[in-house]
């Protein structure tokens, strides 16, 4: 599908928009689903609440307990992915357009009627709490989690999508059944479709998947993410031969004039793989990694500019000594004409690679809802990119990259670390 996508809007008569991508070349149907308002709305002390009730969705509704509801999908044919994030809860469901109606009958039934059984929320939860223990050893979830407490304070985002052991335990049924009615909103949702269906069929099916939900969503807010100001280089002390290393600042959102200079900035400083200049200066010239990269993370309520490396121990110093020297290079003289075309060049060129597939192009079309970026975006976006010009990238390089504000965290047993402050690996 990496042809011209034509977007085409299909609003039903129940108060229901989506945006179509119509592709009769196989009889497959995808839909992506997203309610504005995701873990960052959960109750203070109840984190893990949305993550929780997306994975019991599926696990019955209505007259099918979970046995039942799993073996109507297994028939049809049909896959169910259901998640939440930071700033939304995501809904994916793929089938032979033969079934899709039918199959949509099962997710509204997940919506409007879930089943919250007894003993599949105890099964349920009892798998969540072993992830999570699980994960509590695990370098790359130490250093992901210390990060984000250092770089997000006390802001929902600091919090795990996932919640803590205490956070799951506290969680009932009736926050399960709130949670539904007050996130399962017209207001709040965003639909992409993309598949052998056609506007009118798709106008039908919209109305009676989504139409009995309510009109609004619960009131709720985020704060904006406070700018911080100031690094650290922080330490987490593990017996392991390679430590792992999470890196970053903040960054942009995503309706910011200066996104695309950004997003060629990032490319060129991290985010470009083996041409980037990280790459270059820390795996090519010098073998320090095997890979390093950085992207620009952008939320409703803020965002970053992050990254990560592994290294040996002995080699940590040098390789944050590294990212620092290029962070602030980058900041005083920018990209370089060439560095600036051949970046235009890869991010042009491989978006449409990108969309190789109905479950990939009904994800862009939500996300281009979400972020409020047009119907034409997909038109436009090329254009967007080439139009910025060697004094663009040049003043947000110098405005968006701060190296005193860059934060560390360290996970291993790095033989000298000069200026780390040391926390618990145990992410307290």
């Amino acid at each position: 599908m990496a042809h011209a996508v034509t977007v085409t809007e299909v609003r039903g008569d129940r108060g229901v928009t989506a945006w179509l991508v119509e592709d009769h070349s196989l009889p497959v149907v995808t839909i992506s689903v997203a309610f504005r308002g995701g873990a960052s709305l959960d109750p203070v002390g109840k984190s893990g609440l949305a993550n929780l009730a997306c994975d019991l969705l599926d696990e019955g509704a209505g007259d099918l307990d979970s046995s039942a509801y799993h073996g109507k999908l297994e028939d049809l044919a049909t896959s169910l992915d259901i998640g939440a994030g930071d700033d939304t809860i995501g809904i994916n469901l793929r089938s032979v357009s033969a079934n899709f109606a039918t199959s949509l009958d099962l997710l509204h039934l997940a919506l409007v009627q879930p089943r919250f059984d007894a003993a599949a929320v105890e099964r349920v939860k009892g798998q969540l709490l072993a992830s999570l223990a699980h994960e509590e050893h695990q370098p790359r979830s130490i250093a992901d989690r210390q990060w984000s407490k250092s770089e997000f304070g006390l802001h929902p985002y600091a919090r795990r999508v996932t919640g803590t052991a205490e956070s799951i335990a506290a969680i009932t049924t009736d926050d399960l059944r709130q949670l539904v009615r007050d996130r399962f909103a017209k207001d709040a949702l965003i639909i992409g479709v993309v598949g052998d269906i056609a506007p009118d069929a798709l106008k039908t099916l919209l109305d009676a998947t989504f139409g009995d939900l309510p009109d609004h969503a619960a009131p709720g807010e985020v704060p904006t993410l406070a700018v911080r100001k100031q690094g650290e280089l922080l330490l987490a002390k593990l017996p392991i031969p390679q430590s792992v290393v999470e890196f970053g600042q903040p960054g942009l959102m995503r309706n910011e004039p200066d996104w695309y200079a950004a997003l060629i900035v990032n490319h060129i400083l991290g985010g470009g793989g083996f041409g980037s200049r990280l790459t270059e200066e820390v795996r090519e010239k010098r073998g320090l990694a095997y890979s390093i990269y950085t992207d620009l993370r952008p939320m409703a309520h803020g965002g970053v500019l992050a990254g990560g490396v592994a290294t040996e121990n002995a080699r940590v110093a040098q390789s944050i000594a590294l990212i620092r020297s290029e962070w602030q290079r980058m900041h005083d003289d920018g990209p370089t004409a060439t560095e600036l075309a051949n970046a235009k060049t890869y991010l042009t060129g491989s978006f449409p690679l990108g969309l190789d597939s109905t479950g990939r192009v009904a994800a862009t079309l939500v996300a281009m809802e979400r972020d409020h970026l047009g119907i034409d975006y997909l038109d436009r976006r090329n254009a967007l990119i080439d139009g910025v010009s060697l004094d663009d990238v040049k003043r947000v390089a110098r405005s968006l990259l701060d190296p005193a504000a860059l934060t560390f965290v360290v996970v291993g047993a790095p033989p000298e670390l000069p200026g780390a402050r040391e926390v618990s690996p145990d992410g307290s």
